[in-house]
């Protein structure tokens, strides 16, 4: 009888938790799903000047093929993309084993190292703004004081890709040292130690240890960055915003001109759930690849 009351009263529990936690998961369903549908709708839609709405079918989906900017666009995020999330991947790896291995090293300065990402990057964008400026900016009073010639930076069609890639991971490398030097705090002390005992040089515990086994952490920061760096928006927008002329124009940009500034709805919806199922496609693989090297 005693464990009969018992279930009974771990059922009423249950439901309780249920009710009181129900109204919560009904508001953030709500909440993510009502735009993802909306948007699907949207996209089968055809809105015209005057503002007339009309069932398009896969009219804005094939239009896509035969679209220049959308080919342009989709290049450009892809150039961004792989640029940004090597340097940030590669310059946060080493971050990391920087404050790993200089435990004296002062909290201030640490701060210091890991405080751009915390930056809003409206701030980031409009500080970049100004070292960039090509007659009063900070970065070619430098490139001259070395005899170097002055560069256009955001202003020039070949250097405003490579030059927004640097910007974002000057802001975003930090968020990846963190993740980093977590996995670096996480690992085995014994296999550093037997690897002492064997005569290991610094170079090859690295390359034979240290790395595979941060292998799993730098895929999770991977597909955390990857999320962020497929959506580029707000710095190009606030530097750039797609210039100079299409240069640096990312499916994004695109997106909100399209549906913005020209108001077709229909269109910028179709753009921005194609750039919604690269971004998951992208996290699939990375998800696959983490499966892969996990330990």
């Amino acid at each position: 009888m005693s464990d009969t009351a018992a279930t009974l009263t771990q059922d009423r529990q249950r439901l309780e938790m249920s009710a009181l936690s129900a109204p919560a998961v009904i508001f953030t369903v709500a909440m993510i799903a009502f735009p993802v549908v909306y948007t699907i709708w949207l996209g089968f839609q055809n809105f015209s000047s005057t503002g007339k709405q009309s069932f398009a079918g896969l009219a804005n989906y094939s239009k896509l093929i035969s679209d220049y900017e959308f080919w342009h666009g989709l290049w450009v995020t892809i150039a961004l993309y792989v640029l940004s999330l090597v340097l940030q991947l590669v310059f946060g790896m080493w971050l990391a084993l920087v404050l790993f291995h200089a435990k004296r090293l002062p909290g201030i300065v640490r701060s210091l190292f890991i405080s751009p990402f915390m930056m809003p990057p409206v701030v980031a964008g409009m500080m970049w703004l100004v070292i960039l400026d090509p007659s009063l900016g900070a970065a070619n009073y430098i490139l001259q004081s070395f005899g170097l010639p002055p560069s256009d930076w955001l202003a020039s069609p070949t250097w405003v890709i490579p030059t927004v890639a640097l910007i974002d991971s000057w802001q975003w490398t930090p968020y990846v040292a963190l993740i980093v030097l977590g996995g670096l705090q996480s690992l085995p002390p014994s296999v550093y130690e037997a690897a002492q005992i064997d005569g290991a040089s610094p170079f090859k515990t690295f390359q034979r240890i240290t790395l595979p086994l941060l292998l799993p952490t730098i895929v999770t920061a991977a597909i955390l960055r990857s999320v962020d760096l497929l959506r580029f928006f707000d710095i190009i927008y606030i530097t750039t915003q797609g210039g100079p002329g299409n240069a640096s124009n990312t499916l994004n940009i695109y997106g909100f001109r399209v549906g913005f500034e020209f108001f077709n709805i229909g269109y910028a919806s179709a753009l921005m759930l194609t750039l919604t199922a690269i971004v998951f496609g992208a996290v699939l693989a990375f998800n696959r690849l983490r499966g892969a090297v996990a330990w």
